[in-house]
């Protein structure tokens, strides 16, 4: 028994022994014949999963490229709308300006030239009325600084505390839409009394009609520095050119951006006198330091 068992555990080990190599031999043969397959696999994989990336990344950054154009598209179409806005207002200043300042020359040489009865002889040459024209040379000074104040007044009293006064001031002080606003009411709303003073004062041959006449004329002058350095240099409503740079000029810009900030409860009211307003509330240095910045970011020396 011991004989047979023994013969038969070394036959299975034998078995057993013979069979491992057979084994090696299959899974090598399977390995050999599944690897090529799954690397394919893998590789198709891989491809396709790179393919989907790149497609992606590709939709991605087509996707940004239309976005880019669309805003470059927006921001040039607004460029061009602003300019339009900016020639159409231009054009009237410009055409304003010129009718009105011829119209002031005129009526001023041919004022003066029927106080002297048309005649060029000594003796009308003797009779020019210096002191009406010097009359009206003080009012043309009075009406630009009375303007003055007299803006600094209303623009407080009577287009901001006033209700029906800043439902069209507000829309200065709202995003405009097209070259006009409803604030430029006033505007018109300023020239009748200096075009009454102005026909009053041409008709009538006394100290009184020359005085008027100046009175006029100072309002006029005012009206136009008004539009040129409010509407074209600080609101950029249309371009002003080399008076950017002066010195005061600047100030001024700075002052009335502080109004519309509201950061001193609207101080400045006034244009022209605003460095001062601010100044007299202690908020002069203030104003320096946007000033600085102002020439800081226009590449100007700074001023001290």
């Amino acid at each position: 028994m011991v004989s047979t068992n023994a013969l038969s555990c070394c036959g299975s080990r034998g078995l057993v022994a013979a069979g491992r190599p057979r084994i090696g031999q299959l899974k090598g043969a399977v390995h050999s014949a599944l690897l090529p397959g799954r690397i394919t696999q893998l590789r198709a994989a891989a491809e396709d999963s790179v393919q989907q990336d790149a497609a992606s990344q590709i939709a991605q950054n087509a996707q940004e490229i239309a976005q880019n154009i669309e805003l470059a598209q927006k921001s040039a179409s607004k460029r061009l709308q602003r300019r339009r806005q900016q020639l159409t207002y231009q054009a009237s200043a410009i055409a304003a300006t010129t009718g009105v300042g011829a119209l002031a020359i005129l009526a001023t040489y041919y004022k003066f030239v029927y106080h002297m009865g048309g005649s060029s002889d000594a003796a009308a040459a003797a009779a020019f009325p210096w002191a009406d024209m010097a009359g009206t040379l003080a009012l043309v000074v009075g009406g630009v600084v009375g303007m003055e104040m007299w803006a600094r007044w209303a623009h407080k009293a009577l287009w901001h505390d006033f209700q029906p006064g800043w439902a069209l001031h507000k829309s200065h002080h709202e995003p405009r839409i097209g070259p006009f606003e409803a604030n430029d009411v006033y505007a018109i709303m300023n020239a009748v009394p200096a075009i009454a003073l102005c026909l009053y004062g041409f008709l009538t041959p006394t100290m009184t009609g020359s005085l008027c006449f100046g009175a006029g004329l100072g309002i006029t002058l005012f009206g136009i520095a008004y539009m040129f350095v409010h509407d074209g240099l600080v609101h950029k409503r249309f371009p002003t050119g080399p008076i950017a740079e002066l010195p005061y000029m600047k100030r001024v810009t700075v002052a009335h951006k502080l109004h519309h900030s509201e950061k001193y409860n609207g101080v400045p009211w006034g244009l022209f006198l605003g460095p001062q307003e601010l100044e007299a509330i202690g908020a002069g240095p203030e104003l320096d330091r946007l000033v600085e910045e102002l020439e800081a970011r226009s590449g100007a020396p700074s001023r001290k």
